[in-house]
């Protein structure tokens, strides 16, 4: 048994926790590079029996950096040495499903990556580690999400594949019609390499996507806007703080171990003597459990 330290990852229309008691922003640098934003610190709860949390706004607060420009690595090792013990993402996203409207949420459970241009590893030359991606997602966070959404008042589904593509620019229709005939949900910039950098990182991690208008595969629909992306965001930033209360709310008082605290178990392949002593310093807070 052990303490819970919730990390929240607010993305597009989560930018801060109101709830946060004792909240001030820390600076928490990463062998990675640069972190999106300070890490807000504090506690939701009474002083005594209170959750920690950590929010970390993944575009930096004014929604700077753009998808493609997230530091997923810092962002994700940089939790980890704020003590996180388990992540709750939060994305807004496209539909791709006709049953998925605007300002509906999903609780993902499996991911497609067609991201590019990112770095999706802790690990490397000098240091090779091999995870299991098959089932992406914590089911015991994504559960209790579920919950959370359903308290805070949000039509919800549970369970969807969220397609990752790069951006910045949205989908062509050619796209958009792709990704549904491989069975996807909805569609965002940036829950990928993330999911994958928390399984390397022992974090058991959820998504909730907060849909914020169909994808252009619609034919008698008009394209999307930034604009309307925008103002359904700011509608549903209100559920998803919400959101956020509840599922603190709900948490035991005790966090029982889970089997994605230990996966660096058997993922380590470089055997002792060839490691780099180098990628070892960098990986003291990914993976100091099992290497130190």
């Amino acid at each position: 048994m052990s303490t819970w330290t919730i990390g929240i990852i607010g993305g597009s229309g989560l930018y801060q926790i109101d709830a946060l008691e004792d909240a001030q922003w820390i600076a928490v640098d990463s062998p990675f590079g640069t972190v999106s934003d300070e890490i807000l610190c504090g506690r939701i709860g009474p002083e005594e029996g209170g959750v920690q949390v950590r929010f970390l706004p993944r575009h930096g607060r004014g929604h700077k950096i753009p998808p493609s420009e997230v530091n997923a690595r810092a962002n994700i090792d940089a939790l980890k040495r704020a003590g996180c013990t388990d992540l709750l993402a939060i994305s807004s996203v496209g539909s791709l499903q006709e049953e998925l409207p605007p300002g509906h949420f999903v609780v993902v459970d499996q991911f497609i990556d067609r991201t590019k241009t990112r770095s999706s590893s802790f690990f490397g030359t000098g240091m090779v580690a091999h995870v299991s991606m098959a089932e992406p997602v914590c089911p015991r966070l994504s559960d209790m999400a579920a919950a959370a959404v359903n308290k805070a008042g949000g039509n919800m589904t549970q369970g969807g594949t969220y397609l990752a593509m790069e951006g910045p620019q949205f989908s062509t229709r050619a796209e958009s019609h792709m990704y549904r005939s491989w069975g996807a949900h909805v569609i965002g910039m940036t829950a990928m390499p993330e999911a994958k950098l928390a399984r390397e990182a022992e974090l058991p991690y959820a998504l909730v996507g907060m849909v914020t208008d169909y994808d252009c595969w619609r034919e008698d629909a008009a394209f999307v806007e930034v604009s309307e992306v925008i103002a359904q965001m700011n509608a549903n930033g209100e559920i998803a703080r919400k959101t956020v209360e509840q599922f603190i709310a709900a948490l035991p008082a005790e966090r029982e171990a889970c089997p994605l605290d230990t996966v660096l178990d058997y993922a380590m392949i470089t055997a002792p003597d060839a490691r780099d002593p180098a990628m070892l310093a960098k990986l003291d807070a990914v993976a100091g459990r099992v290497l130190g």
